[in-house]
């Protein structure tokens, strides 16, 4: 259809065109790339870097503001149960795997994407920057573990419970994606962009049922460094109740203090360099408050694990 419409068949990795954000790409933590949503309440992930899954995908572009995204893959790369460890699986990472046998994870996206070719001349300041934004669903047709209870009802923190996880049949999220540039230096190359994730799912199977990232870009801060990218970033992962209410029960039952999960928050700090028009360096902070959203410490188990602050060098050669 003149290049409106293609298909892609075969072994992907979703994370290159579904609930992506372009400017969160300059951001280290992994919420930035792959969300937590789908990173905790998946199996193994989902089909994401490093995995990937058999599947197709379908893209119309009925214009040249709207891209509609739509397909269907495995659920479970390397196959496995739930809560299995997927790197430790997968005929020892072999890559070779192509399980069938759990569930279809279909998923959809609408895109609109404004102002592509601005006019650069137009004096109000908010007149013709570009931006992106997508709005997408997933359902995962697999059966998935009750975050509370077991399959007779009682809590899995009774010691009469069988430890089995009732099962819920199907999982899905709703997501939103922005990509927004706020200011543009008039013929000039500095600018300033804004980009945020949101992605929410039922929490009754899900450990995380809400998701947030969001920052913001500056490009050129530094007088003289116009190819320099500053960027800083906040990540949110909300413990669902039903999870948190396990660990309420866990205290119960034991008549021991023992810490709830409510949610983690990640700040994060970063600098791109341009060393050379081949050569990038990225000095990067990162301060968690919550890890885990407040996981038990195993030093002391009626704690939380502290807080964590985490110092990184990203260095790109292009070549």
């Amino acid at each position: 259809l003149d290049g409106r419409a293609d298909v892609r068949l075969g072994q992907e990795s979703i994370d290159q065109e579904f609930m992506v954000s372009q400017d969160s790409a300059l951001l280290l933590n992994t919420m930035m790339g792959w969300p937590m949503v789908p990173s905790a309440d998946l199996y193994a992930g989902g089909p994401a870097y490093p995995l990937s899954s058999p599947g197709v995908r379908l893209r119309v572009r009925p214009n040249d503001s709207i891209t509609l995204l739509g397909g269907v893959f495995d659920d479970n790369p390397p196959g496995g149960p739930f809560n299995d460890d997927s790197q430790l699986r997968d005929g020892e990472a072999s890559g070779t795997r192509f399980n069938l046998n759990t569930g279809a994870l279909w998923i959809g996206e609408v895109q609109y994407a404004a102002n592509q070719s601005p006019n650069e001349d137009c004096g109000n300041v908010m007149c013709g920057l570009p931006g992106t934004y997508k709005l997408g669903a997933w359902y995962d047709t697999a059966s998935f573990p009750d975050q509370r209870f077991d399959t007779a009802g009682l809590s899995l923190a009774n010691p009469a419970s069988n430890g089995v996880a009732q099962g819920h049949r199907g999982n899905f999220s709703i997501y939103g994606v922005v990509d927004q540039m706020v200011w543009r230096e008039a013929r000039g190359p500095r600018s300033v962009g804004v980009f945020a994730r949101i992605m929410g799912a039922p929490s009754d199977r899900n450990l995380i049922d809400v998701s947030l990232n969001a920052g913001v870009n500056v490009k050129g801060l530094l007088p003289g460094r116009a190819n320099d990218t500053f960027g800083i970033g906040y990540d949110w992962a909300h413990v669902s109740d039903r999870a948190s209410d396990l660990d309420r029960d866990q205290a119960f039952f034991t008549g021991m203090a023992y810490p709830i999960r409510s949610s983690e928050h990640v700040i994060e700090v970063t600098y791109q360099y341009q060393a050379a028009p081949w050569w990038q360096i990225q000095p990067d902070f990162q301060y968690v408050i919550n890890p885990g959203g407040g996981i038990q410490n195993p030093n002391n188990t009626s704690q939380r694990v502290g807080d964590e602050a985490v110092f990184g060098l990203r260095t790109t050669i292009t070549f």
